[in-house]
Parts: structure tokens; sequence; C-alpha cells
């Protein structure tokens, strides 16, 4: 009987992550690739890793919150950026501000119109 219930359990738990699957907004599939292209560019434009950090959100899948604009041009992300930590100090004190623009494909980048001091 305890096995019975435990089985049941189970499959009420997988069917119910197919649903939650399903129902969870899909994104373009190149708008990851694109966001990994333009937050990996920033780091490279302003020292690496070992002296700058992107915005959180360049590190969500898809980076929907940095995504400024998709259109046909491509996908335009803007987000902050500074010296590791600076997001976890109190208010977070970014320096820089980038904006990238990558292809539709997300293979691409096509422009970083601003990289620089915050305006």
């Amino acid at each position: 009987m305890n096995r019975l219930l435990t089985a049941a359990t189970g499959l009420a738990l997988c069917l119910g992550g197919i649903g939650a699957v399903q129902d969870a907004p899909s994104l373009p599939v190149a708008q990851p690739k694109a966001a990994n292209l333009a937050r990996m560019r920033a780091e490279s434009l302003n020292g690496g890793l070992a002296s700058y950090r992107a915005a959180a959100c360049m590190y969500e899948t898809g980076a929907s919150s940095c995504l400024i604009s998709k259109s046909d041009q491509g996908f335009l992300f803007g987000f902050l950026g500074g010296p590791p930590g600076w997001q976890q100090q109190s208010p977070p004190r970014p320096t820089l501000e980038t904006r990238v623009l990558v292809s539709q494909d997300g293979e691409r980048i096509l422009a970083v119109p601003y990289n620089g001091p915050i305006p």
C-alpha cells in the first residue's frame, strides 16, 4: 500500500510539473544566446571578471528584464555594471552602463552603442 501511494504521488508530481513547464512563457531560442553574448562582450570591454560584473538581470535566462527591444535589427540589451560586489553594496553603486545590439539569431554582436559612465 505504501509503495502504491508513493508511486501515485510521484506520478502526480511529474504530471503537475509538465503543466508548469507548458504554462511558462517561451523565449525565442536565440534570446538566451544573445544575452550571454552581450554580457560576455561587456565583461571583455570592461576588464574581465576580475574587475567587472554585469547587473544580475544579465544572468537571468534570456535577460528579459535587461532587454530594451527585440526587433528585425536584433536584440538590444541595456544594463548597468561595476566592480565585483557593486550589487551587494547598500545602496548598489554601479559605475558603468552598457548597451549591446546582438543579431536576431543570437550569433553576432552588431554594435555596442554605449559602454561608459552612467549618464
